[in-house]
């Protein structure tokens, strides 16, 4: 099975993916921590991911592509996954020729989204306000057509992402069943 988690930041897509791994015994992949671990990474492309998501934009599409795919493309991902962060522009979606299961869409308010992650214990450099804001901003502005997009294929379930973790675990399992 193959599942696509998409929503603003701090909409819960990192607790649903790795609730969903344990329950269904697959692989959970992120690219947000993909692109935090690449940061770390004393290269000039990690240096450049690192200023990218701190400033709060995002990896331009086709290096995003080529890392997912990179990714997806070892052994662990073959017999289904959970992925969480892509794809987060059309263009994305459309060049994604993988075969998808569901696309779970959690709808949160941006309030609510800041207010979330402002209570994280977990600090990190890419969790400024001003990246946030810009960060909520873009995904209305570019993420938001992917969701028509696999709206228009029938994939995408929303999830009112506002409502107990256990709640919506419990909504996706349903669907799943």
């Amino acid at each position: 099975m193959k599942i696509i988690l998409i929503g603003i930041q701090g909409s819960g897509k990192s607790t649903q993916g790795n609730l969903l791994a344990e329950s269904l015994k697959l692989p959970y992949l992120s690219t947000g921590h993909i692109f935090r671990e690449m940061a770390k990474e004393k290269t000039p492309e990690g240096r450049y991911i690192k200023e990218t998501i701190n400033a709060g934009f995002l990896i331009p599409d086709h290096r995003t592509y080529e890392i997912v795919k990179e990714y997806l493309s070892r052994s662990e991902y073959q017999k289904g996954y959970i992925l969480d962060g892509f794809p987060r522009t059309v263009k994305q979606a459309e060049e994604f020729k993988d075969e998808i299961d569901y696309v779970f869409y959690f709808k949160v308010s941006d309030k609510e989204a800041l207010w979330r992650i402002s209570g994280r214990d977990d600090e990190r450099d890419d969790e400024t306000l001003q990246a946030i804001r810009r960060r909520i901003a873009q995904f209305h502005e570019v993420t938001e057509p992917v969701l028509d997009y696999y709206r228009k294929k029938r994939l995408l379930v929303d999830m009112d992402g506002e409502e107990t973790i256990e709640r919506i675990h419990k909504d996706i399992m349903r669907v799943l069943r």
